[in-house]
């Protein structure tokens, strides 16, 4: 660290800073989570809400991509002062740390040791909290304070290069937005359209058909008929619980086939 700062402030500040680069790195992944779902699925929270309606909402939905701008300055300016705590400085003729010999310590010297603790401890490990619980995420303020300062950070125009960029891209390979190719969340909902990205790991929890081998590879139209029709839910329930128990799944498949002989005679 810079000379004359004491070490306890030194301790704040790598604590300190460590935190608000690991909210800064979830935060990116909750956004772009939950850009993907419905307004009813965001949930009730007040702080969630509010973050959700300046991010999409506002400046007709250009503060998701002037978040990420602001975000990497903030990124940047905290890394700045990190990799000053973490440098270590042995002067001459003072003692290597831990009594390492001098070519250990000149590789200590490089940095590597902290690029190692930051990427763990300030970007991993943040990241995957935040793709498991991207609404909780957003449900403090926190995540709204450093929301509305990595926006002020973008609006003082210190990368507005990086939109003129992104636009000549936009032009040169025709991008569109998501939404022109599948809709937004809402229109998904309403025309019974699948968000798959979590529930290849999830289906064998919430349906019961962990017991079907491979079940999360099964075509998509039947995983879909599983959990959307209660009588195919609970035919493939039996089966997967008739193969638990060492049994055969034949009678279940018997009964499958007379209750849709009889449903054929009915109609």
């Amino acid at each position: 660290m810079w000379e004359g700062v004491p070490v306890i402030v030194s301790l704040i500040l790598f604590f300190g800073l460590m935190s608000v680069v690991g909210m800064l790195e979830g935060m990116q992944i909750a956004f772009f989570y939950v850009a993907k779902l419905s307004e009813e699925e965001r949930g009730s929270n007040t702080w969630a809400n509010k973050t959700c309606d300046l991010l999409y909402n506002k400046r007709n939905g250009l503060n998701l991509p002037g978040f990420m701008i602001g975000r990497q300055l903030c990124v940047v300016s905290c890394f700045f002062i990190v990799a000053r705590v973490t440098t270590q400085d042995i002067a001459e003729g003072e003692t290597n740390v831990l009594g390492l010999p001098d070519p250990i310590q000149n590789f200590l010297k490089l940095g590597f040791q902290g690029a190692l603790i930051t990427t763990i401890l300030a970007s991993i490990t943040w990241q995957l909290v935040a793709g498991a619980f991207p609404v909780a995420f957003l449900s403090t303020p926190i995540t709204y304070i450093l929301l509305v300062i990595c926006l002020t950070l973008e609006g003082t125009g210190i990368c507005n290069g990086a939109w003129v960029l992104g636009a000549i891209f936009k032009k040169a390979f025709g991008y569109q937005l998501d939404e022109v190719y599948i809709g937004t969340a809402a229109e998904r909902e309403a025309r019974g359209s699948k968000d798959n990205s979590r529930r290849d790991l999830q289906l064998g929890v919430e349906t019961g058909f962990h017991g079907l081998p491979d079940f999360n590879k099964a075509p998509k139209s039947l995983r879909d008929l599983a959990e959307s029709d209660p009588e195919v839910g609970n035919y493939l329930s039996s089966v997967a619980n008739s193969m638990k128990a060492g049994g055969s799944a034949a009678p279940a498949v018997g009964a499958a086939a007379s209750s849709y002989d009889d449903d054929e005679v009915e109609c």
